[in-house]
């Protein structure tokens, strides 16, 4: 069994991450979706060989574009979302995912929480935790074998 934290859309806002560092700390992977890749420097510091940073597109230097992990019999496809036009409907981001033959997929830009299927792929976006956000939200994802199981989680 893995465990992941998966965050999106910190925009500066760096305070729910402190509320979350006991997570932080016992998980298996962290991924920061990006959007504000400077946000997950102190994540990075402290836990590099579990962390992955993603690009969004208010991220200008550093992180990946895309990162494909394989988990517990599952392969894990990472982005921000804005190449495949998230914000309009998750088709092309199901194609990609699909193309590299990942079925899960974590993807942030549209700030909302959401966890589906779609196409025999798991779709999960954490939300955000921008300073104007009604919820600060990651996903706390468990995979176990062929099962996974995204739950979002508010930070209070």
């Amino acid at each position: 069994m893995k465990t992941i934290v998966v965050i999106s859309d910190t925009h500066r806002n760096t305070a729910p991450l402190d509320k979350i560092s006991v997570v932080l700390s016992e998980c298996d992977y962290i991924f920061h979706l990006g959007d504000m890749v400077s946000d997950a420097k102190e994540i990075m510091r402290a836990y590099p060989e579990k962390t992955y940073v993603l690009a969004g597109n208010n991220d200008f230097f550093g992180g990946e574009s895309e990162v494909v992990l394989d988990v517990e019999g599952r392969r894990v496809f990472a982005c921000h979302g804005h190449r495949y036009g998230v914000k309009s409907g998750t088709e092309r981001l199901v194609r990609a995912a699909k193309k590299k033959l990942c079925d899960v997929a974590l993807f942030g830009h549209t700030h909302e929480a959401y966890t589906g299927e779609q196409d025999g792929v798991l779709l999960i976006n954490p939300g955000c935790m921008t300073r104007f956000s009604p919820k600060d939200t990651y996903c706390y994802l468990v995979i176990n074998g062929s099962k996974a199981v995204p739950t979002i989680v508010e930070i209070r």
